[in-house]
C-alpha cells in the first residue's frame, strides 16, 4: 500500500465542495432510464404473481391468454425447463474458506427458480408471463391465465419457522434453518461468572422495503445472427447480471452485454427473476421486449430487508462498563436465502459498535418463511445490531440510575487503543480491526453541535408544561469498501479530453463528480475535463458494482492509481517530444512542459497524437501505443468508518406520535472526496433511517398475506417527518487504501432507529417505558404508553 501511496499526488480538487455534474441531467429530465429507451419492434412483458403465500400449483394454463388481442406469447415454468437454470448462489459461493475455518458455520444450498415450479413460496412470486404488443394488453391478458392452487400451511415469521412441528418449506433443507453460525471472542463464561450485574432483553426490528424512487425495469434484445444478447436494466451490478445470464442461459460471457442506464436509486442490491426471464423471452421471440415494475410489484418483491429478532444478555459492573455480551438471533430470510450470510454476519461483525467489549458470543440462524426473499438494504445488518447494542447501553444506564451518555463515555474505545482489533473475523475472513479514529471526541463533538445543555433546559421547561421531550444517542461503525476488487480505465482521447471507465455503477451517490475529482488530481487536469462512464459491461472487462458503501474506496482508489500511472506515461511521452529528461517535466491543466518554462509546453492532444500507431509516432522505448492505463484495486479488507447520532424528539402521549425536533450526525469517512456529496449521503441515509425507526414496515398476516402492498399502508418519511439535520465531520484517513478513503453511503441509515428509540424512552422516562421493537409506529407506542399507565395505576 505504501508503494501505491507514493504514486499518488497530493490533493488539489478532492476535498473541495463541488456541484454534482450529473444533477443537471437528472434534475432536468434529460436522464435516460430503462423506461425511456426506445427500440424498434419493442414488445411488452407482464408477470402473473402468486396470490398465495404457500401453495401447490396443481395447474397453470397460460393458453387462454394467447387468445387476447395483441398477445404474442405466454410463458410458464414448463417453458423454461431445460432452457433456463436456477439462480446461482453467489452469496454462498463468495464465502471464503478462511471464514469457514475461523467460525462454526453451516450454509445449506437453496437455489431459487425464475418462475415458480410446482410450489409457490410467497405472495408475489412470479408464476407466468405474457408478452404483448403493448403493456396494457399484456396486463389485461394476465387475467386469462388459469391457475389452480392447493393451499399449504404458511410460515409467516422467523419464530414460527423454528417452532416444533413447523411445516418444512423446502424439504431438501430438512428444517427451515438455512444458515447457522457461532462467533466468539474472549472468555464469555468467565466474564459472566465474575460480573456484578447482568440482564436479559429481547429486541426486534421489523421488515423494511428499500423503495428506490425508480422501480425496476428490464429491456432485452437478441441478435440471432451473431448470437448476442444485450440487456438494459435497473441494477447497480451489471457485471454480476452478465455472469448470471451467461450461466443460466448457457451463453458465453462475451456474447452478453449488460447496460445499466441512469437509475433512480437502489438502496441495496439483488438479482431478481425478471432480470433473467425478460432476456430469455427476447431470445425465444427474437425481438426486443421490456418489463417495467409497478409500485405494487415493487413493494411485494423488491429488496426487503431487516426482519430480525435478538435475545441478548449483558454483563456489566457498577459503573456501567460492559464486561461481556452474549446472545442468539433469528434472521427472517424470506422464501429463499440468496445472500447467504451477508446480512446476518454483518450484524455479528458490527454488533459491538464503538464500544470496548472484549468478551462476545453470538449464535445466529437464518430461517426461511413464506415472505419475499430478503436482500441487503442500506445498512444490511448494521441497523439491527446497533439498535440492540445502543438500546442495551441505555437499559444498563437506567438500571444503575446513571446518565446514558455518561455510560457511553465509559464504554467507548479510547483513541490510544486504535487501530483496535475486535477478536473476530470479518465476512471476508480477515480480522476485524477498526481503523484509526477518536470515538470519544466524536461523541463530544456531536453533543456540542446538538447543544445538549440547552436541550436539557428546554426539556425541563416542556415537562413543566406537560410536554414530553427526549434526547437519544447512537454510536456506530461501518465496514466499508468491501472487495473483491473494482477497476478503472483512464484514457486521454485524441482531443485531449480525459475519459474514466469504471465497473462501479452510480445511482445517486454523485460518483461521476467525485471520481472526476480524484482523476483530475492525479492527472493534472480540471474535473470538468474528465468524463466518467459506467454501468456497461462493454466498457471494462471486470466490475463488481455499487453497493455496501464500497465505490469511493474501491473505484476511487482504482481511478486514482490508473490516473497517476497515466500521468507517468504522459510525462515520458512529453519528455520525448520536448527533448528533456522526464524528471524535468511538469503536468498541469492538461499540458506538459519543462519545469520553469510553461510556454514551451505541449497539450494532451499533441501528446495523444504522438502515441498513435502511425509514422509520426514519438514513443519512448518500451512504451506501447495510446494514452491509457487500466488498474484494479483489490482491498486487503474493509475500512471502518464511524458516526455518532444525537436526536431530540417530542412525544404526544395521547396519540403515540413522535416528532423529531433536531438531528446531529458526526461522521468519520476518512478523507472526504467532496463534503457536499458526503453530506448528501448522510442526509439521505438519516431520512431512510427515520422511516425505519418510526414509520416503515412490511407487514404480513398469519397466512402470509401482504398487508402493506401500497403507499396507503406502507408509510415513507416526508419532509414533515425529517427535522433539520446538522452534519459534522472527523477525518481520520484509512491506511488500507492509497487515498485514505472510508465509505459513507450507508452510515446515515444505521443510527436513527437506535437513537430515536432512546430519545423516546428518555422523553417518557416517568412512565418507565422500554422500547424493544422498531418501527415505533404511533399505534405501537400508544399501546406501550397505555400499558405503562395501567401499570402505574395498579402500583398506585
Amino acid at each position: 500500500m505504501e508503494e501505491l501511496r507514493r504514486e499518488a499526488r497530493p490533493p488539489r480538487y478532492t476535498g473541495q465542495r463541488r456541484r454534482r455534474v450529473e444533477d443537471r441531467r437528472l434534475l432536468t429530465g434529460r436522464a435516460r432510464h430503462v423506461g425511456d429507451l426506445r427500440v424498434p419492434g419493442l414488445a411488452h412483458v407482464a408477470v402473473l404473481r402468486s396470490s398465495f403465500a404457500h401453495a401447490r400449483l396443481v395447474r397453470v394454463d397460460a393458453s387462454p391468454a394467447l387468445a387476447a388481442e395483441g398477445v404474442l406469447a405466454a410463458f410458464t415454468a414448463a417453458d423454461l425447463r431445460g432452457k433456463v437454470g436456477t439462480f446461482p448462489e453467489a452469496g454462498r459461493e463468495e464465502i471464503t474458506p478462511r471464514l469457514y475455518e475461523r467460525i462454526d458455520l453451516e450454509v445449506k444450498p437453496l437455489s431459487m427458480p425464475v418462475l415458480a415450479d410446482g410450489v409457490v413460496h410467497w405472495v408475489g412470486q412470479p408464476i407466468a408471463a405474457v408478452v404483448a404488443e403493448d403493456r396494457y394488453a399484456a396486463e389485461d391478458a394476465l387475467e386469462r391465465i388459469e391457475v389452480e392452487y392447493e393451499p399449504l400451511p404458511a410460515v409467516a415469521d422467523a419464530e414460527a419457522a423454528v417452532a416444533p412441528g413447523a411445516p418444512v418449506l423446502h424439504p431438501e433443507l430438512g428444517d427451515n434453518v438455512v444458515v447457522r453460525f457461532r462467533v466468539a471472542a474472549g472468555d464469555v463464561e468467565r466474564a459472566f461468572r465474575e460480573a456484578p450485574h447482568r440482564l436479559r432483553r429481547r429486541f426486534a426490528m421489523g421488515r423494511q422495503a428499500a423503495n428506490a424512487m425508480e422501480p425496476r425495469g428490464v429491456l432485452a434484445a437478441w441478435d440471432e445472427g451473431r448470437r448476442e444478447l444485450q440487456v438494459w436494466l435497473t441494477n447497480a451490478r451489471p457485471h454480476l447480471i452478465r455472469s448470471f445470464l451467461s450461466r443460466m442461459l448457457g451463453l458465453p460471457v462475451e456474447h452478453v452485454r449488460v447496460v445499466a442506464p441512469d437509475m433512480g436509486g437502489s438502496f441495496g442490491t439483488g438479482v431478481f427473476p425478471e432480470d433473467v426471464l425478460v432476456p430469455f423471452i427476447a431470445m425465444v421471440l427474437g425481438r426486443p421486449v421490456r418489463w417495467l415494475e409497478d409500485r405494487r410489484e415493487n413493494l411485494a418483491n423488491t429488496r426487503h430487508g431487516r426482519d430480525q429478532v435478538h435475545d441478548v444478555e449483558v454483563a456489566f459492573d457498577d459503573e456501567g462498563r460492559i464486561l461481556a455480551l452474549r446472545g442468539s438471533y433469528l434472521v427472517d430470510s424470506g422464501a429463499y436465502n440468496p445472500y447467504a450470510i451477508t446480512v446476518s454476519y454483518n450484524a455479528a461483525a458490527h454488533f459491538r459498535g464503538q464500544y470496548r467489549i472484549d468478551h462476545l458470543a453470538l449464535e445466529c440462524r437464518n430461517v426461511v418463511t413464506n415472505k419475499a426473499p430478503v436482500t441487503p438494504v442500506r445498512g444490511a445488518g448494521r441497523p439491527e445490531a446497533l439498535f440492540v447494542m445502543d438500546r442495551l447501553l441505555d437499559v444498563v444506564a437506567r438500571e444503575l440510575g446513571l446518565d446514558p451518555i455518561e455510560v457511553r463515555r465509559r464504554n467507548l474505545i479510547p483513541p490510544d487503543a486504535m487501530p483496535h482489533p475486535m477478536g473476530i473475523p470479518y465476512r471476508d475472513g480477515v480480522d476485524v480491526v477498526y481503523d484509526r479514529g477518536d470515538f470519544p471526541a466524536q461523541l463530544e463533538q456531536a453533543l456540542r453541535l446538538f447543544d445538549l445543555e440547552g436541550f436539557r433546559a428546554q426539556q425541563e421547561a416542556a415537562r413543566r408544561e406537560g410536554r414530553r421531550l427526549g434526547v437519544g444517542v447512537a454510536c456506530y461503525v461501518e465496514g466499508s469498501g468491501y472487495g473483491p476488487h473494482e477497476g478503472a480505465i483512464v484514457r486521454i482521447d485524441p482531443s485531449g479530453h480525459v475519459v474514466v471507465l469504471t465497473g462501479a455503477k452510480p445511482h445517486g451517490q454523485g460518483l461521476e463528480t467525485t471520481l472526476a475529482q480524484v482523476c483530475a488530481d492525479q492527472l493534472g487536469v480540471r474535473p470538468e475535463d474528465v468524463t466518467v462512464r459506467a454501468g456497461d459491461t462493454a466498457l471494462i472487462p471486470y466490475g463488481v458494482g455499487t453497493f455496501a458503501s464500497r465505490s469511493a474506496v474501491t473505484a476511487g482508489s482504482a481511478v486514482g492509481i490508473a490516473a497517476a500511472r497515466l500521468r507517468a506515461r504522459v510525462v515520458r511521452v512529453a519528455a520525448e517530444l520536448l527533448e528533456v529528461d522526464p524528471e524535468e517535466v511538469e503536468v498541469e491543466d492538461g499540458r506538459a512542459y519543462p519545469r520553469g518554462a510553461p510556454e514551451r509546453g505541449v497539450s494532451f492532444a499533441e501528446i495523444a497524437a504522438a502515441t498513435g500507431p502511425h509514422p509520426r509516432t514519438r514513443l519512448p522505448e518500451g512504451l506501447g501505443f495510446g494514452l491509457q492505463e487500466e488498474y484494479y484495486f483489490v482491498p486487503p479488507t474493509v475500512t471502518f468508518s464511524s458516526g455518532t447520532h444525537v436526536v431530540g424528539v417530542e412525544v404526544d402521549e395521547e396519540t403515540g406520535g413522535v416528532r423529531l425536533l433536531r438531528y446531529v450526525s458526526v461522521d468519520d469517512c476518512g478523507r472526504m472526496l467532496n463534503p457536499t456529496v458526503v453530506e448528501g449521503q448522510v442526509h439521505g441515509g438519516i431520512a431512510h433511517g427515520i422511516g425505519n425507526a418510526i414509520l416503515e414496515e412490511v407487514v404480513y398476516d398469519a397466512e402470509g398475506q401482504l398487508l402493506t402492498g401500497t403507499y396507503l399502508d406502507y408509510l415513507l418519511p416526508s419532509p414533515a417527518e425529517v427535522p433539520p439535520i446538522v452534519v459534522g465531520h472527523q477525518e481520520f484517513p484509512s491506511e488500507l487504501n492509497p487515498f485514505g478513503i472510508k465509505g459513507v453511503g450507508e452510515g446515515g441509515a444505521v443510527g436513527p432507529p437506535a437513537a430515536i428509540a432512546n430519545a423516546v424512552v428518555d422523553a417518557l422516562w416517568p412512565l418507565r417505558i422500554e422500547v424493544d421493537r422498531v418501527p415505533l409506529t404511533p399505534e405501537r407506542l400508544f399501546r406501550l404508553i397505555r400499558a405503562a399507565r395501567e401499570r402505574a395505576g395498579e402500583e398506585g
